[in-house]
């Protein structure tokens, strides 16, 4: 590898040409924005699905990183509510709640320098910083030395350029382009973003973070029924991530297109492979009845707990009447005691709140194991070694 150099190029909308393939994904990702997701999965469990693959999100940008805490490791976790965690865990901890700080904010308040500072000091709380963590001398500031990136030919600029680049950067987010230059927007913010590198540490973490809010202040509406994961596209290969941000750091137009085309063709094929889970015979059948077969096989629940769990499955939401045929001869209190045993141990949850139907709870129980076995056997995990 030759030895890194700074080469200042124009930010700069670059358009394809109108018989491309990244156009065509253009096309084709703004009709998936704008689809009506109509799909049969009942809100109340789609939304631990949200939960689950926001978790899953938030290892696989860790595991970018060199944190090799698994999806095993972390789940454990949750369930024993640890509070003194390793740094490892604090990491992740922290990326999920950088998402959900997204999701509240990003649609009221611009994409700028005090958004961008917010992340960042989630990012890296209550991490020591390098060399002996992946926190920051300065969070929520921009870095006050100059640096190299670790296998990359590029070296980011000056650190009394960063003010004027990130500057920059944020005029070209917050511009009033046509909506049709948005998803090719978010692609070039990333990418521009790692080059100018502001932050001391954890500028990876970061840019993926903007990436989800980039994508869901422009439509991807999160809270309707979808669920994305841009940082699947970036740690299903990272040697792939690594080559194609090389190859937009020459600033040239081809190399700006290629990278754009790497992010947009895998976020659109990860929005299709997820949007599956909306589809509840799909879910049922390949995610939910495995999960409880897995559970009971590791005697996580009982026999009568996995009967009843499979009835919750079959029907989606069920009341004490659709259960009481597994408990002939008792009476109608006994099967109240079991449905709060399952609500305590949270494998079911009211549909509503006071209400006495009850759906299936997966995101924070010990069906949580064989869950993930589950979607991982589906494909559905970001990366091959996560677990």
């Amino acid at each position: 590898m030759s030895e890194a150099r700074f080469v200042h190029y124009d930010l700069k909308l670059v358009e394809p040409s109108f018989s491309s393939s990244l156009t065509d994904l253009i096309i084709e990702l703004d009709y998936l924005r704008k689809k009506p997701l109509g799909g049969s999965t009942h809100p109340k469990v789609f939304f631990q699905l949200k939960h689950i693959f926001h978790t899953l999100e938030s290892i696989g940008s860790a595991r970018i990183e060199g944190n090799n805490t698994t999806i095993a490791e972390y789940i454990e976790t949750k369930l024993e509510k640890s509070e003194n965690v390793p740094s490892g865990i604090k990491e992740i901890q922290n990326i999920e709640n950088a998402m959900s700080f997204i999701e509240e904010n990003v649609k009221d308040y611009p994409i700028n320098r005090a958004f961008i500072s917010e992340m960042h000091k989630m990012v890296v709380d209550g991490l020591l910083p390098p060399p002996n963590g992946e926190g920051d001398h300065t969070p929520g500031e921009y870095r006050k030395i100059n640096l190299k990136i670790n296998k990359s030919n590029h070296q980011p600029p000056d650190l009394l350029m960063i003010e004027d680049y990130m500057n920059e950067l944020f005029d070209f987010i917050q511009r009033d382009d046509s909506t049709k230059y948005d998803l090719l927007k978010a692609a070039i913010a990333h990418h521009r973003f790692v080059w100018a590198h502001p932050f001391g540490n954890g500028n990876g973490r970061v840019v993926r973070l903007l990436t989800y809010a980039m994508l869901v202040k422009t439509g991807f509406n999160i809270n309707v029924g979808r669920i994305i994961n841009p940082t699947v596209v970036f740690c299903s290969n990272r040697n792939d991530y690594y080559n194609h941000l090389s190859e937009a750091d020459t600033g040239t137009d081809a190399g700006i297109l290629s990278w754009s085309e790497y992010v947009l063709k895998g976020l659109k094929e990860e929005i299709e492979k997820i949007d599956k889970l909306t589809d509840y015979d799909f879910l049922k059948k390949e995610i939910l009845l495995p999960t409880i077969s897995y559970s009971l096989d590791r005697k996580y629940i009982t026999d009568i707990e996995a009967k009843i769990l499979k009835r919750v499955s079959e029907k989606q939401v069920v009341q004490a009447s659709d259960i009481k045929e597994f408990f002939i001869g008792k009476a109608d209190a006994d099967v109240s005691r079991q449905i709060r045993r399952l609500i305590d141990r949270n494998m079911l949850v009211s549909e509503k709140e006071g209400s006495r139907k009850y759906v299936i709870r997966f995101d924070n129980s010990f069906l949580l194991r064989g869950f993930i076995k589950s979607i991982g056997e589906k494909g559905f995990l970001p990366m091959r070694d996560l677990t």
